[in-house]
């Protein structure tokens, strides 16, 4: 399948593919500068709540990665434009340096509420705070529903379990926008022009990333960084396309037998 492909677009995850919170991933700066210097147009993706996207590309900088930010795509972006789409006032329950990214929004009087990844806020007192909103009707966006995440000092709970939670208790469904769903890939492909079967995906979850992708008709590269856990790439059908050590090996794949 993939050798009938022309592949005009890459699309990279970040925390966990490219860095880890303030360590780059070994080689990833080459690699990415070596994807440059093809034809391809590569995005860059992520579910990060934990910072608004300004911070994340001072984060990446520091790290001396060549992105700009118009390149990246977060599910922050896309739970503020369905916030202004829906016309709600959110309750935010986000990490507090993610506000910048719904700077304008009214929270006064909530009568929705937008859950990411906020670890400051995840106590009764607050979580009861949604669970009521909910149950008068409000509804539940979930900027995404990752299980867990990798830190420095190992895996940590990731916002799903808590959307979960809610979902449970108000017996409620979330609209979940960031990775894995379809408009999410489809959002972050528009700015390149290119049809999913043009594009592949890295990343190193392999139900949000991988799974995601392939879903909507993209390839998909499983990386063994970041949340990776042995035999992750069995948890999914169809497999990866294929899945490598990191993000330099899958860059590495891409110039010897996509381009």
């Amino acid at each position: 399948m993939a050798a009938c492909r022309a592949l005009k677009a890459v699309l990279v995850d970040l925390s966990g593919t490219l860095h880890i919170e303030d360590t780059a991933v070994p080689g990833a700066q080459e690699a990415l500068q070596r994807l440059r210097a093809t034809s391809v147009m590569v995005r860059f993706v992520t579910n990060t709540t934990k910072e608004s996207k300004k911070d994340l590309l001072e984060r990446l900088k520091k790290l001396q990665f060549d992105i700009s930010e118009d390149e990246i795509f977060t599910s922050l972006t896309a739970a503020r434009n369905l916030v202004e789409q829906k016309q709600v006032r959110p309750m935010l329950l986000v990490d507090d340096r993610a506000l910048p990214d719904f700077k304008g929004i009214q929270t006064s009087d909530p009568n929705a509420v937008v859950i990411g990844l906020a670890p400051d806020h995840f106590h009764y007192q607050i979580l009861n705070q949604a669970f009521r909103l909910l149950l008068d009707g409000a509804p539940l966006i979930a900027i995404h529903k990752a299980r867990y995440y990798k830190r420095q000092d190992g895996l940590a709970l990731g916002p799903g379990p808590f959307v979960t939670a809610l979902e449970h208790a108000t017996d409620t469904k979330a609209t979940v926008v960031g990775k894995p769903e379809k408009m999410f890939f489809l959002e972050a492909l528009r700015s390149t022009g290119c049809e999913p079967e043009e594009a592949i995906m890295i990343g190193d979850d392999c139900r949000d990333d991988v799974g995601g992708a392939q879903n909507v008709g993209m390839l998909g590269i499983l990386v063994k960084t970041g949340k990776y856990q042995a035999a992750d790439e069995e948890k999914i059908n169809p497999a990866p396309y294929l899945t490598c050590d990191s993000f330099p090996h899958a860059v590495d794949h891409i110039l010897q037998h996509l381009l």
